[in-house]
């Protein structure tokens, strides 16, 4: 374990509560300060920034520019992602400019499945405690700066708890489904090397289907925001299906949109973006 910090100048497209604030994550959380901190992996890292200069301190195993270019997606251009969304009409032009600095996260595939299984029928403060406490629990801590942090649990880790321990810390109907999930990781059933490099997406998503408590939205959104990185997908939830709605689609009952309506539209208008464009759209209709 390390101290380590560096400044990256002049950044683009990054803003740190359209980053953390979008639905995406849930182990960052605001200090006083207006900076961010995080666990990734056995590193806690707290993140600035100043006009566009970033500050990034941190405190872990990992090499710190490495584990950031990484996990903040640094490598992809989306300052062109913009520029070709923003030519499908005016709601993507207005959604993208409410959202200008969202990025998508490399997130650990494994701690995505559970976060997101988490997540059904939840909202976001509860499912940040759920994982805190999971954590706390059972992965490991680390200490910096007189405060204590967790890790997230591996499956091995996670394996040691009952359906019971899994409910006395508030998991709901979830308890189950978290721990049947944890066991069939711990058995092999599913590959997370075989699903990183299979090409196809519906193949990909057939397989995390398998896993209980993964619906079509929770798979869509561990295909989104985990380090499978898959673009092509669009979750559709309750928010989502508003904006649909209202920009697109104009039922008087939106409770009566058929989501394979709305995949249709986003496909036809967004294609292999169709990810990006749906964070824009419900951190807009959201905010």
């Amino acid at each position: 374990m390390e101290e380590q910090n560096f400044i990256l100048k002049n950044v683009k497209s990054f803003n740190l509560e359209h980053i953390f604030e979008c639905g995406q994550c849930f182990r960052w959380n605001k200090n006083d300060d207006d900076s961010y901190t995080g666990v990734v992996k056995n590193n806690v890292i707290n993140i600035k920034m100043t006009n566009n200069d970033i500050y990034v301190r941190s405190y872990g195993e990992d090499d710190l520019k490495g584990l950031f270019q990484y996990y903040f997606d640094m490598d992809r251009n989306y300052e062109q992602i913009k520029k070709t969304l923003r030519k499908i009409d005016e709601h993507m032009e207005q959604s993208i400019t409410y959202g200008d600095g969202i990025r998508l996260l490399n997130q650990d595939l494994w701690e995505t499945i559970i976060s997101f299984i988490i997540s059904a029928n939840n909202n976001i403060p509860r499912i940040k405690g759920i994982i805190e406490r999971i954590s706390k629990r059972y992965g490991n801590k680390i200490k910096w700066n007189n405060c204590e942090y967790y890790t997230f649990p591996t499956p091995k880790q996670l394996g040691k708890a009952s359906v019971e321990d899994l409910r006395n810390l508030g998991l709901g109907f979830r308890d189950v489904r978290v721990f049947e999930t944890t066991k069939m990781v711990l058995n092999g059933e599913i590959d997370f090397d075989k699903l990183h490099k299979e090409k196809n997406t519906q193949i990909v998503r057939d397989e995390l289907l398998k896993l209980p408590g993964v619906g079509p939205k929770v798979a869509d959104c561990i295909l989104l925001f985990s380090t499978l990185k898959r673009f092509d997908v669009f979750p559709i939830d309750v928010w989502v299906r508003r904006v649909m709605n209202d920009l697109y689609i104009h039922n008087k009952d939106e409770n009566k949109v058929d989501k394979k309506l709305v995949l249709n539209i986003a496909n036809e208008k967004f294609g292999d973006l169709c990810g990006i464009a749906q964070q824009y759209l419900f951190y807009w209709k959201r905010g």
